[in-house]
């Protein structure tokens, strides 16, 4: 699959309900060429390697196992920024159709079906007292409920996967709906603003800036680069844990937690 032919790649495990949306893209001419997807597959793997390192450095200086889900986020989001360069690979033609559609799946299945709980669960498990876990819960149970029905919706539709404008759309039926992502940000970021860690109410107000430009620029591919860019965000996790490797653990003895 090379030239014209691998510039965009559907994957479909059945009838596609929603093909209009393709159509609409096809019509803007907004497709690059594959010298450009080597170039963003490139992009991807030396991303996932520098955050790798930073993910490494960070869980050196974790300190209690209730900081050990939110220390992991930066080589989480290296390991989803690698598995994207695998997506590009086989978008260009490099890899078989149905590896390009594993690897879509895997990335899509981080990003819509496990960050939504994993990002409140790891702010709620980090915060010192039970008071302020507490005020957490609320997030994680959206979290929770929204985790569920976005991996209903991966299992029950099929994912769209193309090149648009140099950069990668994922379309699926049931979680590119406008309500899912108001509850989404809600779940992701939410949590982060009513922490007392500042460094973590820094992460969300970045994430959720991040977020709103690339609506406002491409919104179309929002998964990928809203992905891609709170990796890059997650940089400032490494800045809190370094700063404050001498000020923790908190005393969660004493906060009344075993």
């Amino acid at each position: 699959m090379k030239a014209s032919a691998s510039i965009i790649l559907v994957i479909l495990s059945g009838p596609w309900p929603r093909a209009g949306w393709v159509d609409a893209y096809d019509r803007q001419g907004l497709v690059e060429g594959s010298a450009s997807m080597c170039f963003s597959a490139t992009a991807n793997f030396v991303g996932s390697g520098v955050l790798g390192a930073v993910g490494v450095v960070t869980l050196t200086k974790v300190k209690h196992r209730r900081e050990l889900l939110f220390a992991s986020l930066p080589m989480l989001f290296a390991v989803h920024q690698f598995i994207e360069g695998f997506v590009w690979l086989g978008l260009d033609g490099y890899l078989s159709p149905a590896v390009t559609h594993a690897m879509g799946e895997t990335f899509v299945l981080y990003a819509q079906g496990l960050l939504p709980f994993l990002m409140p669960l790891s702010v709620m498990l980090f915060e010192q007292t039970r008071a302020r876990r507490r005020t957490m819960l609320p997030f994680v149970v959206l979290g929770t409920l929204l985790t569920l029905y976005m991996l209903w919706g991966l299992a029950s539709y099929p994912l769209q996967v193309s090149v648009i404008g140099n950069s990668i759309v994922y379309v699926n039926y049931a979680t590119n709906r406008t309500w899912v992502a108001v509850l989404y940000v809600i779940a992701t970021c939410g949590s982060l603003f009513f922490s007392k860690v500042k460094e973590m109410v820094l992460f969300g107000v970045a994430n959720l800036a991040i977020l709103l430009t690339v609506m406002e620029v491409k919104r179309y591919a929002c998964t990928s680069l809203w992905c891609a860019y709170a990796a890059v965000a997650s940089v400032i996790i490494l800045a809190y844990f370094w700063k404050s490797r001498f000020h923790r653990p908190f005393k969660y003895l004493e906060a009344g937690v075993a």
